[in-house]
């Protein structure tokens, strides 16, 4: 279930999930979570972190280290810039936002077979504190909403990878989904 259509003629037979994220220094916990869910799923649709720079690298931020209001604009814009050039050719956009649609693990995985057949590699933008840009937003060709609870940053790669890999069990009738 988790190979190319038959009718694609590249010799590579897989969809590369791409999770591409701000921020790069995580807590031991998220990495192990992380990896330990991305390393369950076959070869022929893995699950790679890219993380992406964030941050304005201590300009526009008041003393209490916060970033000012008339930052913000500016830094969604390069956070973008960075997450969008990080996005493989061809690849699927789907954009992780508060505002776009949620799904039943059910739904998750309906989505991920049409994924799955449509062939091209995905990649899931994960923005920072701040949000996405508008033009990650608005390149995406589906906004996803993992919960209408703000999740911390580091906990949404853990949340995300999980959920992957629960869809791909159901689709392949793995005891691991028991809903």
């Amino acid at each position: 279930m988790c190979s190319r259509r038959a009718t694609r003629d590249d010799g590579g037979g897989r969809v590369r999930i791409h999770l591409i994220s701000i921020g790069q220094r995580m807590p031991a916990w998220v990495d192990a979570g992380f990896e330990d869910y991305a390393r369950r799923l076959p070869q022929a649709c893995a699950l790679a972190l890219k993380a992406v720079p964030g941050g304005l690298a201590g300009k526009g931020r008041s003393r209490t280290g916060h970033v000012d209001d008339g930052e913000l604009p500016r830094l969604r814009r390069d956070e973008g810039e960075r997450l969008l050039a990080a996005v493989p050719a061809q690849a699927r956009i789907i954009a992780l936002d508060v505002r776009g649609r949620g799904w039943s693990s059910e739904q998750l995985a309906g989505q991920l077979a049409g994924w799955l057949a449509d062939g091209r590699d995905l990649a899931l933008l994960v923005g920072g504190p701040n949000g996405l840009s508008e033009a990650c937003l608005g390149r995406a060709e589906q906004r996803w909403s993992l919960s209408p609870l703000t999740l911390p940053h580091p906990l949404v790669r853990v949340v995300l990878a999980e959920q992957l890999y629960r869809a791909w069990s159901q689709l392949q009738g793995h005891p691991y989904h028991r809903g």
